[in-house]
């Protein structure tokens, strides 16, 4: 098993680089450049290609193998790295990026997105059930490592790192992948995918993927598994900082200690599920935990806006809040091993001509289920109130241990 973690481990630590680029690194680079702040938030715009996965997961399917396909993306993420080297990074004075920087940048994004669905289709055929639990904590605490590296990292190396030597840089980790995911001996051993078909009309693909066993099921999930925790990790932080918390103290905390708390939860996930426990079970133990979670957070935020609350230092509420956060985060990561575990197995149900697109199906469901409420949290505690909201969030907690109540056998 090790001969198939470790090269999923380094493709995965990978995958995360172009997110913690783009959330952590590039905004600094642009605001560092000169450009304003309205600027800076409109680049956002070139995530578009990860929106439109399962535009081209069906091409991943059809044409030759996800092995030649992810090579081939890791390889171009290098080439595009290696241009955009080349090229004057923004700089004072300019109304906004480059358009030379700007089409790369999308470039990197639609590479990184082609590797994302050939990456996930290859671990979905190369893991055996048995595997499932440590090859998704891989997974995630891989790709966790690679943005933060990216995000965090290279950000602070960046006064010692030119532009063109941070790219030059990342090209060289993009080529370095490249070759490790096409030499890799367990990766080698992938049967080769049969010759494709006619590729089938849109409508037909859809009802075929749906029709895998446990997808509809499966689908509602991971849209919805998150909405109450995601709502939560976005809100509270910045609640903590309305009543005194100092954003250098919040930033360790919600920073480095949610990073760190997470990579144990999902550790700790692999592991149960590596000690032969149950899917569903462990997910409705972990889920009922997420709730009582929540549930503190929503008492300790109701309790900050009692008489006589102090956050001051060394307070105990003070403690228990900044501890509520990496909790949170902690079983956030066990929660995530867990579901990503159970859409890797649903889509092992599915034909080989049709994992690329199933996997990619769920993950952006999972996606956009992630980012619906936290999008949304800041303008319903503005409109209704800190405390409604909390409380709103806690019945959406409770939604998905009810939800359990209705899987299916093939999540089991």
């Amino acid at each position: 098993m090790h001969g198939k973690l470790l090269p999923l481990a380094g493709l995965y630590l990978v995958q995360g680089l172009p997110y913690g680029l783009q959330s952590g690194l590039l905004p600094v680079l642009l605001r560092a450049g000169g450009l304003s702040l309205t600027r800076v938030g409109l680049a956002k715009v070139l995530y578009t290609p990860w929106l439109l996965k399962l535009a081209w997961a069906p091409l991943v399917d059809a044409q030759g193998s996800v092995r030649a396909w992810l090579t081939r993306s890791t390889a171009g993420l290098g080439l595009v790295c290696g241009l955009l080297a080349g090229l004057p990074p923004p700089g004072a004075g300019q109304a906004g990026l480059p358009a030379a920087v700007a089409g790369l940048l999308l470039l990197l994004n639609l590479g990184a997105a082609v590797q994302d669905v050939a990456l996930d289709a290859l671990a979905v055929q190369l893991l055996e059930p048995a595997e499932l639990g440590p090859g998704n904590t891989v997974q995630v605490v891989a790709y966790k490592l690679g943005a933060a590296l990216a995000g965090g990292a290279l950000l602070a190396l960046q006064p010692t790192l030119s532009w063109p030597q941070l790219f030059l840089l990342l090209a060289a980790t993009y080529w370095l992948a490249a070759a490790l995911a096409w030499a890799a001996p367990a990766l080698r051993r992938l049967p080769q995918p049969a010759p494709s078909k006619q590729r089938p009309h849109t409508a037909h693909l859809l009802r075929d993927v749906l029709a895998v066993p446990g997808t509809l099921w499966t689908a509602g999930f991971v849209l919805t598994y998150k909405l109450g925790e995601q709502g939560a990790s976005s809100l509270f932080p910045l609640l903590l900082l309305d009543h005194g918390v100092s954003a250098p103290e919040l930033g360790l905390w919600n920073g480095v200690g949610a990073v760190v708390c997470s990579i144990a939860g999902s550790s700790l996930g692999g592991t149960l599920l590596a000690k032969h426990w149950e899917l569903l079970p462990l997910l409705r133990s972990v889920l009922r935990l997420r709730l009582g979670g929540l549930a503190c957070q929503t008492a300790l935020v109701f309790h900050l806006d009692t008489l006589g609350a102090s956050m001051g230092p060394g307070t105990i509420l003070r403690g228990s809040a900044l501890l509520s956060l990496c909790l949170q985060h902690f079983l956030g990561g066990l929660v995530t091993t867990v579901t990503f575990t159970g859409m890797m197995r649903c889509s092992q149900l599915a034909p080989r001509a049709l994992q690329a697109t199933h996997y990619s199906l769920l993950a952006t469901l999972e996606l956009l289920g992630k980012l619906l409420l936290g999008a949304l949290a800041g303008g319903l505690a503005d409109g209704l109130g800190p405390h409604p909201c909390f409380f709103l969030l806690l019945i959406l907690s409770a939604l998905p241990v009810l939800y359990l109540g209705l899987a299916p056998s093939t999540f089991l």
